[in-house]
Formats: structure tokens, C-alpha cells, sequence
């Protein structure tokens, strides 16, 4: 199946998720109404500890600001896109219900990730991107067009990154039997990337760094905008979102043969 195929299967889902969503215009505000508190609670935060310090791990209060705002860009494009699909595949595994993603026509894995999307979470992705504007009118960053053409590609990068965790997380529903509130454990990771980089020190440097993207996920594109264009930089976060996409993949796939071993 080509490019043109998953096109049209993923423009015939979004636009019944819109319709639905429009058909409950109350949940959609609702909702679009709580993640905007959430946002604002964290960007309160900031505010409150930049009242007792100038600085915290040599990060100014608008650098953080930055920092914060991409993060919420990228977690907000995820959850718009991919969260609540992602979320019910340990309830349908449990189900039997994923027998219906098999049955259709297209890759599994393709089929259970955009069956939803969630306008609420993509509005406010509009609010990470303002937080972000505001926060480098204030720094007096100007970057050009090829940083900002960088800066999207690594908050595409950070999204797969985003994505990849949660596929690798939810994988475990097909080897273990009570996975109920393992999907939970994506917020535990992805709390830390609203930190600098440069406040991980020893071991929680190596595993919130190195070993898992929790970090570098929002700080590699914030250093685009406050410090230019770094090749090693941005080939670390291509990299470390590919392998981590491809291992997601396998991972996923492996799980998947052993569901249909047991449900045939």
C-alpha cells in the first residue's frame, strides 16, 4: 500500500474526528479548558521560582521560558495526534478488541495510531508555540529561516521521540496480563524535559540524557533558537529519534506476532 492509501485513510479519520468533536462542542471546550490550566500552572511555576533566583543552571528566566514552551509544543502535538489511540491499546489487547485493527485495511501499527485525533490537544499546541515567540521577543533572539526550518524539524523529531516511548510502553500489554496503568509511566519520563539539561548531574544525567530522550527532547531545539545551528546537536536528536523509532517498531511487531499466535 502506498503513501496515497495511508493519505487517505488518515484525512477519512481526521475528518470524523472533527465532526465528532463537533458534535460535542461542551467536551471539546471542557477539555481544551483543562490542558490550558495545566499549561498555565507550569508557566506559573516558572514565574514563582524565577521570583527567588536569577537563574537556574545558568538558564535565565525567559531561556526557561523557551525551554518550557517547546516542551509543551511538542507534548501537545503529540497528545493532539497520537495519545488517546495509543492509550486504548492495552485495553483492546486485554479486550480482544485489537482483532478489529487487524481486520483493517492498512499496517496495524498505522491503523491503531491514527484512528483518533484530539483538536483540543493540537489548540493548545498554538498556546507552547506563543510561549515560545513571547519568551524570544524577550531574549531578543532573531533567528533566521533556516534555525526556525531546524527548530521544526527537531520538534518533529521531538514528537516521533514522544511517540516511540509510548509505543515502547504500551508493547508490553501483549507479554504481560494486567497492564492496566502502564500508559501512565510516558508522563513519568517526559515530566523531566520541562528541566535544562545542564541541572542533570551523575546518574540521573546518564539515564534523563543518555539513556532515555527525556531531556534533550525540548533542549536541543530550545538551544537552536537561543544559541544557532549545531550539527552535533542536531544529529544527535535525528539519531536518537530514529533508533529509538526503529527499536519501537521491532519491539511492537515482535508483540504483535505473539498476539496473533495466541488469538489464532
Amino acid at each position: 500500500m502506498g503513501l496515497r492509501h495511508y493519505a487517505r485513510l488518515w484525512l477519512a479519520s481526521a475528518r470524523y474526528a472533527i465532526i465528532r468533536t463537533m458534535m460535542f462542542r461542551f467536551d471539546f471546550f471542557l477539555w481544551s479548558l483543562v490542558e490550558f490550566t495545566w499549561m498555565m500552572v507550569n508557566l506559573l511555576l516558572v514565574q514563582v521560582i524565577y521570583d527567588h533566583t536569577s537563574d537556574i543552571a545558568g538558564w535565565t528566566k525567559y531561556e526557561m521560558l523557551l525551554l518550557v514552551g517547546t516542551s509543551m509544543t511538542i507534548q501537545r502535538l503529540f497528545t493532539g495526534f497520537f495519545w488517546s489511540n495509543l492509550f486504548e491499546v492495552g485495553r483492546n489487547v486485554r479486550s480482544g478488541h485489537f482483532d478489529f485493527f487487524l481486520a483493517q485495511p492498512g499496517n496495524p501499527l498505522f491503523m491503531i495510531s491514527t484512528r483518533k485525533l484530539d483538536p483540543d490537544g493540537l489548540i493548545n499546541s498554538l498556546v507552547g508555540i506563543a510561549v515560545v515567540v513571547y519568551s524570544a521577543n524577550k531574549l531578543g533572539l532573531h533567528p533566521g529561516a533556516f534555525d526556525l526550518a531546524v527548530y521544526g524539524m527537531l520538534i518533529a523529531c521531538g514528537v516521533i521521540l514522544h511517540y516511540s516511548t509510548m509505543v515502547l510502553i504500551i508493547a508490553l500489554s501483549f507479554w504481560i496480563t494486567s497492564s492496566q496503568g502502564i500508559e501512565g509511566s510516558y508522563f513519568v519520563i517526559y515530566q523531566f524535559s520541562r528541566l535544562p539539561r545542564e541541572a542533570f548531574k551523575g546518574i540521573s544525567k546518564v539515564l534523563f540524557v543518555y539513556l532515555l530522550p527525556a531531556v534533550v527532547v525540548s533542549n536541543i531545539p530550545a538551544n537552536v533558537l537561543r544559541h544557532g545551528f549545531s550539527l552535533p546537536q542536531f544529529g544527535w536528536m535525528v539519531a536518537i529519534a530514529l533508533a529509538w523509532f526503529t527499536v519501537a517498531l521491532l519491539v511492537f511487531q515482535s508483540g504483535l506476532r505473539r498476539y496473533s499466535s495466541a488469538s489464532s
